[in-house]
């Protein structure tokens, strides 16, 4: 979780590799992964809440871009970390463009206040802010003009991370839990109600490495029976609400478990 106040660009390259996990085998593996990592200090006893809002076009752009599996693809999203829940207009968030290059993931990021995140992405209306790099800004503001971007699904989900330690230093693997999210009221404020879009006794694994992927996690994923998954949860949220047919990477989700629990706006 990006420490708050944190507003210049942050960039990096990774590699990233997903899994989907039955839930009854996280502890296990849970276990060997604290064994040669430590936990984000970041992330507390729970681990944290983390809610985005997708952007796209009329058409869903990048949608069919990841879905096709262009060579090049990208997405804009607007993220917060935490609970849901009321907040100041000037509360930090990030907007980001994540972009797929060949098998190489690269994000790039700012903080920006809530209030001019969405001035910026909703208002389509230049934005300054005395932090800020102001050259990713305005490609933001481009982007989202030249191809009519508007906000289009939002995901949540309570994400445990660890991170590499020693020779593994750029290692880090997540755990997303509750994985949910829905189609309408895109205010990051909002405790309306959502949906789980992958089955709640599924958690996302998710390997990220700067250069490569240690041996040992591709290991440890082949005894656990693990297969590398084309899983988008933008996608998964697009589909769950029938906004696109639903396609061969689509995780289904349990039918006597799709809507989540009251607490759920708090993990």
């Amino acid at each position: 979780m990006p420490p708050a106040g944190t507003y210049r660009l942050h960039a990096f390259n990774r590699y990233e590799l997903k899994y989907l996990v039955p839930a009854s085998q996280v502890d296990e593996i849970r276990q060997e992964i604290a064994a040669r990592m430590r936990p984000d200090g970041h992330a507390g006893a729970h681990g944290y809440g983390v809610w985005s809002v997708y952007y796209d076009t009329r058409g869903l752009r990048f949608y069919w871009e990841k879905i096709e599996g262009l060579r090049f693809r990208r997405k804009l999203r607007i993220r917060r970390y935490g609970p849901l829940g009321p907040a100041p207009d000037d509360a930090p968030v990030s907007v980001e463009i994540k972009q797929r290059v060949n098998r190489v993931t690269q994000k790039r990021r700012v903080l920006l206040p809530y209030d001019l995140a969405r001035e910026l992405c909703d208002g389509r209306r230049h934005i300054r802010h005395p932090d800020a790099d102001q050259g990713f800004v305005d490609e933001v503001l481009e982007l989202v003009q030249r191809l009519d971007l508007r906000p289009t699904a939002m995901t949540g989900y309570r994400r445990e991370p660890y991170m590499g330690i020693d020779a593994d230093l750029g290692l880090r693997i997540t755990f997303d839990h509750r994985i949910r999210g829905r189609d309408r009221d895109f205010d990051l404020r909002a405790e309306s109600e959502s949906r789980y879009i992958v089955n709640p006794h599924l958690v996302v694994m998710e390997v990220k490495a700067n250069e490569r992927v240690p041996y040992w996690t591709t290991d440890l994923a082949a005894r656990f029976g693990l297969q590398v998954q084309r899983i988008s949860k933008y996608c998964q949220s697009v589909e769950t609400f029938g906004r696109a047919p639903r396609s061969v990477f689509h995780v289904p989700e349990a039918e006597d478990s799709a809507r989540p629990t009251a607490r759920d706006a708090h993990l």
